[in-house]
Order: structure tokens, then sequence, then C-alpha cells
């Protein structure tokens, strides 16, 4: 009888732990979404909202780098035949916390050339979550032309050395993936 009880509620307790960690994982969303131009391209900026769980923040301060990739899609919509490509990418953003200097290395592959120095955590936190980039020169688009513009962000999955994954499991449940976020808009 016991046993039975142990059983049940393992198994409640591990259910309950896998969807409020789930739930979680969903709360992460893509605000402020601006699509724009300069004289020769097509500018995108927005930011990424709830990708910073507590987990997280302590697997940062204990190391472990933390990669985000935003994906990028623009399309041209065609009635009759199917969307043409006209630009496809991944930017990824890479946090990493050097315990002896006490800051923080931030990168971006939109600025390849800058790698970013910081004390501040909120602030690396801040530039981990923003997206300013060009997506396609103009001389691509057809004036009055009708575009897709798809988006969608994820965090690489952690990989540890050797059999560390084993010990530090729980640095899978905060992983996420956003939804794809599409704005239609006509050059």
């Amino acid at each position: 009888m016991y046993k039975c009880l142990l059983k049940k509620g393992l198994t409640f307790l591990f259910l309950f732990f896998f969807f409020t960690n789930t739930a979680i994982a969903h709360e992460v969303t893509l605000k402020d979404i601006i699509v724009t131009t300069s004289k020769e391209s097509l500018l995108l900026y927005f930011t990424i909202e709830g990708c910073f769980t507590k987990k997280m923040q302590e697997a940062i301060f204990n190391g472990i780098p933390v990669t985000f990739t935003f994906i990028i899609k623009l399309n041209k919509k065609r009635t009759f035949f199917p969307d043409k490509k006209i630009s496809d990418f991944k930017i990824y953003h890479t946090i990493k916390y050097n315990q002896l200097k006490d800051v923080f290395e931030v990168k971006r592959t939109e600025r390849p050339e800058e790698v970013l120095i910081l004390k501040d955590f909120s602030q690396a936190k801040h530039l981990m979550a923003e997206v300013k980039t060009e997506v396609a020169p103009l001389f691509k688009l057809k004036k009055g032309g009708k575009y897709q513009l798809s988006l969608k962000a994820e965090l690489n999955k952690v990989r540890l050395p050797l059999y560390l994954h084993y010990i530090f499991f729980f640095v899978s449940l905060w992983n996420f993936e956003t939804d794809w976020y599409n704005v239609v808009f006509t050059y």
C-alpha cells in the first residue's frame, strides 16, 4: 500500500514539475517588431521577452555560456506560385560570465567585430534580448510588392562536457522556442 502511494506521489510530482516547466517555456515572446528601411536596406528591430529564467541565470553565473538563435526569413508573396525566398538567415547572441574578472561577455553575430564586456548583468540581458539587423538590400525588393517576414527565437541546447549532462539534467528544462511571428507588408 505504501509503495503504491509512494509511486503515485512520485508520478504526481514528476507530472507537476514537467507541466509547470513546460508552461514557463511558452511565456517567451517576441515584442516590439519594427520593419523599416534605410537608404539601401530593409531593417528589422525586435526584442525577446521572458527568456531569462532563474535557473538559466544561475547557470550563467556558474560559467555556462548561453546562446540565443534568431531565425529570420523574408519571402515575396505570390498569388499563383509558391512564395519566392529573398533572404533566410540566423543570428546568434551568446553570453558568458567570467567569474575571475566578474564580467559578462556578449557576442552578437550581426556585429561580429564587437565583443561587449559588461559588469552589469541587466545591461547584458538587455543586449542579448535586442535584435537590430539588416534583412535584405532594397534592390532585391520591388515597389508595390507584398512580402512576408517570419521570425523565431530559440535557446540553443546546452552541451555539457563528458557525462555532466546526466548530473545537470535541469539545464534541458530551460530550453525554449517561440512560435513563428509573421509580418506581412507592402514595399
